[in-house]
């Protein structure tokens, strides 16, 4: 057993724990909610996993890359509201154009975060949490306590929500999601096979040998705080179109569940490792039991942030215990062929 668990790459491991994870979820709350299996909930939990899929995606880049962003939530909320107010103002945008729009509104905030983290030298904690502050006054001052609502808004981004693109049996694939996984699909490929997008696990594994190596640490982490943003603005542009109704706390606590669902997804809190398959999959579990437990009568609706805090610190102790157990398994599989070979040279002797 031992020599077959070394053979598989411990973030292949990660995500067949967690596929397991995830599975034994589903069946508990099965058990526990009726009519779980309903197209109803499994609309509730797709569309819900689309707004957060391409923050976490963003959120994993960064911390592959040794940092964290506090302020993906405070981002959602800029540009579901900035977006939402052009429209209003300029309902013949056509939904291409919107699109750009909102990942260049979340593409500045994210480009803030990285000039002051890469540039600046100042820890990614301490600039992400003073802008998620900064970011979120902005848009009370600007909105001047009104709220976006589906009356202003034009109609193809109201009816955007109930985009059908393909139906298997009872369960309908809405466009939101679609374009939440083609994020995700793009990013995976992209870490896989791009060289350039490999320099962000170099720079996450060991700065100062990525440095030496002849790669531009600062301009890979800049750029990965840019991605961040620009993800946060297509979770944005979902956010409005899902919800309709934006108040100045739109995206309050996306942090918590973005973080959540990429350390629970075995990206390295150290950075130098992850995958987009893992983000995929801690974002399912994430929002899997967020909304389970929303209907779930036995747990108050209170504890829910309060479990989410759990799942990370069991995530985290878990993805620690998984990399001392490897290492030492590596070692005494480096170790173990010298006596025999220290056997072979007594006989020759």
């Amino acid at each position: 057993m031992m020599r077959y668990l070394q053979r598989i790459h411990p973030q292949t491991l990660r995500v067949l724990a967690l596929a397991i994870v995830l599975t034994a979820v589903i069946v508990f709350f099965s058990f526990q909610i009726e009519n779980y299996f309903s197209p109803r909930m499994f609309n509730r939990i797709a569309t819900s996993a689309a707004v957060i899929l391409p923050i976490a995606i963003g959120q994993a880049l960064v911390v592959m890359t040794r940092n964290v962003d506090l302020s993906v939530g405070s981002m959602v909320g800029i540009v579901a509201y900035l977006v939402g107010d052009f429209l209003g103002k300029h309902g013949s945008l056509d939904p291409v154009s919107t699109l750009f729009l909102a990942l260049a509104i979340g593409g500045a905030c994210g480009a803030i975060n990285g000039a002051l983290v890469a540039y600046g030298k100042v820890p990614s904690i301490i600039t992400t949490l003073g802008t998620l502050a900064l970011f979120r006054t902005f848009l009370v001052q600007y909105s001047g306590a009104r709220t976006i609502t589906t009356d202003s808004l034009p109609a193809w981004i109201v009816d955007f929500p109930q985009t059908v693109l393909f139906s298997i049996g009872a369960f309908e694939m809405r466009a939101m999601v679609v374009i939440a996984l083609v994020a995700a699909v793009i990013f995976g490929v992209a870490l896989s096979r791009l060289r350039m997008a490999r320099k962000i696990y170099a720079v996450g594994s060991n700065s100062d040998a990525a440095i030496m190596s002849g790669i531009n640490s600062a301009q890979v982490v800049f750029t990965s705080f840019t991605l961040s943003g620009m993800l946060a603005g297509l979770s944005g542009l979902i956010f409005l179109a899902k919800f309709g109704n934006i108040t100045v706390v739109a995206g309050l606590g996306f942090e918590l569940k973005s973080i959540a669902a990429v350390v629970v997804g075995g990206v390295n809190i150290f950075g130098g490792s992850g995958t987009i398959v893992g983000v995929v999959l801690g974002t399912l579990l994430v929002d899997t039991i967020d909304n389970s437990l929303t209907r779930w009568a036995v747990v108050s609706e209170f504890w829910r942030d309060a479990l989410l805090g759990i799942l990370i610190m069991t995530a985290v102790a878990a993805d620690t215990l998984m990399a001392r157990s490897f290492t030492k398994m590596r070692r005494k599989k480096t170790l173990s062929p010298i006596p025999a070979a220290s056997k072979i040279q007594e006989k020759v002797s």
